[in-house]
């Protein structure tokens, strides 16, 4: 047998990749993927003895899979397979009911169910009155509260959400949060059962705390105000994830503004007619009225102007929404972009760097072999115009081809969640 003859379920040929790493891309290249993960990638051409899918790449560009690294899933299975539809192959729930989503997780990792890789957190860690609403852990003495901790640790979630934000910005009203030394000893805790972090911050001086108590990551950018230079070269140094979340804030004022974005393709696939109707009425006169809403139409371009600051200063910028929406994710791009990060490097924080945030960069992230073979292949060239992320040609989770023709998703007669 040939050296090249070998028996695998996959090949793409003559691809152009843009692998998430940030490399430029290249012409020409396939790929060979063996069960879940990618053998190799490479610009010579593999003569397979027998193959159960081969795809001509001419004319396409393939990515790693898109990850989103701030979901608060709502919609069960129609919200997953919209993010599947989207391009979107992993998710982190960073809060949720965790009687739904640690049972939706488990089902994803049996093939129970047709779903993006779910990474969850279940219920938020907090102070008592703290943000993150009913079902938080509360913790005020780690002695005394140390039990709620272990039946939350007993769960397993990927990465703990905690939640330290005294509010009284916008027009939102002073609430309680954790004392430094408490969140040193909760973060300490978890890590020691091998669970990483992630803490709810919305301000510079609650981000400094943190990472000095030993956070791995950020759930969000400091949107309370430009960022000091020292803090991005704290940031540079210590190389802390921070996830992007600008999709939240500028949904009020888009909804208000320019309600014909819900026209777009992607959302009329994956979203009801009767949800793009409530949003066009009802939600946007609630926003409309709002202070909250203009608020955050003002200081949204302060947060993308400190990404950007971040990204150019070598700090880590991660792709997530804060939302329930595949299309979300390329809002998030294109504000991003918007912003000022090239289209390569945003489709980097929306891969190889959400990787990083969850540790799970050995695995996820790019295209390259031994990895996991997540993979979406594209019409058009999205280092030329994120845009063309949209024109999504073929997704591929675990090494397996995605019909999307099936997902139960609007654009396919569903509409029930």
């Amino acid at each position: 047998m040939s050296p090249a003859a070998i028996l695998f379920a996959l090949l793409i040929e003559n691809v152009t990749l843009i692998d998430g790493t940030g490399r430029a891309p290249l012409e020409g290249v396939t790929i060979v993927i063996d069960g879940d993960r990618i053998r190799s990638v490479s610009s010579r051409t593999e003569t397979p003895l027998a193959t159960a899918t081969r795809i001509d790449g001419t004319g396409k560009w393939a990515i790693p899979g898109l990850m989103d690294m701030h979901v608060h899933l709502q919609g069960g299975i129609r919200a997953l397979h919209g993010y599947l539809y989207s391009g979107v192959t992993s998710i982190y729930d960073a809060g949720n009911d965790p009687e739904v989503i640690f049972p939706l997780r488990d089902k994803e990792r049996s093939g129970e169910i047709v779903a993006p890789r779910i990474f969850a957190a279940g219920a938020v860690v907090t102070a008592p009155g703290g943000h993150g609403g009913e079902g938080a852990v509360t913790v005020e003495d780690f002695a005394r509260d140390r039990p709620k901790l272990d039946e939350h640790i007993a769960r397993r979630p990927d990465v703990l959400k905690i939640t330290q934000d005294e509010h009284g910005w916008g027009t939102r009203p002073m609430i309680r949060y954790l004392p430094a030394d408490l969140l040193e000893e909760i973060v300490r805790y978890y890590q020691e059962h091998g669970i990483r972090t992630t803490i709810h911050v919305s301000n510079e001086i609650r981000a400094w705390e943190a990472i000095y108590a030993g956070i791995d990551t950020l759930a969000h950018p400091v949107i309370q105000g430009p960022v000091s230079d020292r803090y991005l070269n704290m940031m540079k140094v210590k190389r802390i994830p921070q996830v992007s979340t600008l999709t939240i804030g500028d949904g009020y004022s888009r909804l208000v503004e320019n309600p014909e974005f819900l026209d777009e393709p992607l959302y009329r696939a994956i979203m009801t007619a009767e949800d793009m109707d409530r949003l066009r009425t009802k939600t946007r006169m609630e926003w409309e009225a709002r202070r909250w809403t203009q608020w955050m139409r003002v200081m949204t371009p302060v947060a993308q102007e400190n990404l950007k600051r971040l990204h150019d200063a070598g700090g880590v910028v991660v792709v997530g929404t804060d939302q329930s929406l595949g299309a979300a994710v390329h809002r998030e791009l294109e504000l991003l972009v918007e912003g000022g990060i090239s289209p390569l490097d945003a489709i980097t924080l929306a891969t190889r760097n959400a990787a990083v945030f969850l540790g799970r960069e050995r695995d996820l992230g790019t295209i390259e072999a031994g990895k996991l073979a997540d993979l979406v292949l594209l019409d058009a060239d999205p280092a030329e115009d994120i845009d063309n992320a949209k024109k999504i040609h073929a997704v591929i989770k675990a090494g397996a081809v995605v019909d999307r023709s099936a997902l139960q998703i609007p654009a396919n007669g569903v509409t029930e969640p």
